[in-house]
């Protein structure tokens, strides 16, 4: 998903920049809009995973705060790994879905550039 995403960026700025037409820009933007509805999906499922992993993390801890059994350390431990690279996953998200956010605002610009030069 990281890498999609990393080229998808990529590409849909290289195809802004060298857009010319109104037509290709709206074409872009359709394109950009359910990009970014998939990905706003996709980030959703991935803060709820991420929600429950810690919900889990925390029965875990405080079981094993209660509790003798040393094969909790091994489970804690590895959920708190996990959860570690779910947050890092959830962060890129994030951090894409906002970027998409300013290309979308570039597009609707550049649609209005290109309405102008065609009046």
């Amino acid at each position: 998903m990281t890498e999609y995403l990393k080229n998808y960026i990529d590409q849909i700025t290289k195809r802004l920049a060298e857009c010319t037409e109104l037509s290709d820009a709206d074409d872009i933007l359709a394109e950009h809009k359910d990009k970014i509805a998939f990905m706003q999906h996709e980030r959703i499922v991935h803060f709820l995973v991420t929600m429950m992993f810690a919900v889990i993390v925390s029965i875990f801890m405080c079981t094993m705060l209660v509790t003798d059994n040393g094969l909790l350390i091994v489970l804690v431990t590895m959920i708190i790994i996990l959860l570690v690279f779910y947050i890092k996953h959830y962060y890129f998200l994030e951090n894409t879905v906002q970027k998409m956010y300013r290309i979308y605002d570039d597009i609707l610009a550049k649609q209005k550039q290109l309405r102008g030069v065609n009046k």
